[in-house]
């Protein structure tokens, strides 16, 4: 949706996950000049207005719970000669803006204004051109870099974003096949890191875009036919970028059986069809270096971590307390609701199972956290009692059809 804002022509897109996080940003974009028609489910068209060719939105961008949303947004907003007020929920409100905002202001962002802590509600205001900038990220965020490369593209230069360690690339890809100039090379000593340079003020052409079934969503039916025993499930068409399947790779490592069926590219990316069947699991330690692929998923990690024999350690989950909630805390208060041997040290996350399924009966608090919910509504399909959640209307976030889905397979998930 962003990049067909930012091209010229059409863009047709089919499979687009219709959550509230999706549709806000495709909202913005409208707000913003696009032109869209929806032809159906998961099938739209947009019409853009090319790089430098925004219109300042008439009301507030209002982005509910999509962070992701939100901050590429606001690197869109930042590179262009236009004025928005950004905003959200309760929760979107509480997370940390100013690692955007910083190297936005580098390229030549005014901000105007800003709530607390550099939250939104907050209003940018972008240069007629963008000052390209070598910004090296403070923490392997894909956000950041997205935003930064975003606002590069109205820049008369290179822009070029260094990271430690490589995170989800998508947005490299999406810019590629939209016709820009990306360069990914190799950064560091150890060779994990990586350095992207945009080629700025490019013509984008709308193209195309067939969007693979998101590894994040798959987790939870993957992770629940592994625990329900008997179960074997096929989830189809599942993108296995690598840089997105370290809970794939995570739960081999612990035993899981997990079959990789006819690998094909569409849209850019390798898909698969992933038939998982359930499966006896044990404890593993999880590097911290595999983090950036797989950070979405470590809460229904932790749930696979619960039913598996031996102690599974989680390092490095320092971006876990920055998300909807502090996520690594939710999930410390879930296991302990449920009766699960639980231990945080530092950043990291120790679960201990003894190979039988927990006991259950707790009411978890989501903190408005799609990916809480759904983690424990997983759990209780497992445990010797029911798992409650204090509430799951934020799941259509990020997967509208969960609750659907998990109960067309069997699952008893219900009010």
């Amino acid at each position: 949706m962003i990049l067909g804002l930012l091209s010229i022509g059409e863009t047709r897109v089919e499979g687009l996950l219709e959550g509230d996080d999706v549709l806000r940003t495709a909202a913005s974009a409208r707000a913003l000049g696009a032109s869209m028609e929806r032809l159906g489910e998961g099938r739209w068209v947009v019409r853009g207005v090319g790089v430098g060719g925004l219109s300042d939105p008439a009301e507030t961008l209002d982005f509910g719970n999509a962070g992701t949303g939100s901050r590429l947004m606001m690197g869109v907003v930042g590179g262009q000669p236009v004025t928005a007020t950004f905003d959200g929920d309760a929760s979107l409100r509480s997370r940390p803006m100013r690692r955007i905002l910083d190297p936005l202001r580098l390229m030549g962002t005014q901000v105007l204004a800003e709530a607390e802590g550099g939250r939104v509600p907050l209003t940018l205001r972008g240069p007629r051109e963008a000052i390209p900038i070598r910004y090296e990220t403070p923490a392997a965020s894909a956000q950041i870099k997205s935003a930064v490369l975003l606002a590069g593209l109205n820049a008369a230069g290179a822009t070029t974003v260094i990271e430690a360690a490589a995170t989800r690339d998508h947005t490299e890809r999406m810019l590629r096949l939209f016709g820009a100039e990306v360069s990914v090379v190799p950064h560091g000593p150890d060779g994990h890191g990586r350095a992207i340079t945009l080629t700025g003020q490019p013509t984008l052409r709308g193209t195309d875009v067939v969007v693979p079934a998101d590894p994040s969503s798959a987790a939870f039916p993957l992770v629940a036919a592994l625990i329900v025993p008997g179960s074997e499930v096929t989830i189809e068409g599942v993108m296995m970028n690598p840089l997105r399947t370290g809970l794939i790779t995570t739960l081999i490592e612990m035993g899981a059986d997990i079959e990789r069926l006819r690998e094909r590219e569409e849209g850019g990316e390798t898909v698969a069809d992933l038939r998982v069947r359930a499966s006896r699991l044990r404890g593993v330690d999880v590097p911290a270096e595999r983090a950036p692929a797989m950070i979405d998923e470590y809460p229904v990690l932790a749930v696979a971590a619960a039913f598996a024999e031996g102690t599974t350690r989680m390092h490095g989950l320092h971006e876990l307390r920055v998300k909807e909630s502090d996520r690594l805390a939710a999930v410390a208060a879930g296991l302990k609701a449920n009766g699960v041997a639980h231990l945080i040290q530092g950043d990291d996350l120790i679960v201990h199972g003894d190979g039988t399924a927990p006991v259950g009966g707790g009411t978890v608090a989501t903190h408005l956290d799609h990916r809480i919910a759904m983690a424990f509504l997983v759990m209780g399909l497992a445990t010797a009692k029911p798992v409650t959640v204090d509430d799951g209307a934020m799941i259509a976030t990020s997967f509208p059809s969960f609750l659907p889905t998990m109960q067309a397979l069997g699952a008893g998930i219900g009010a």
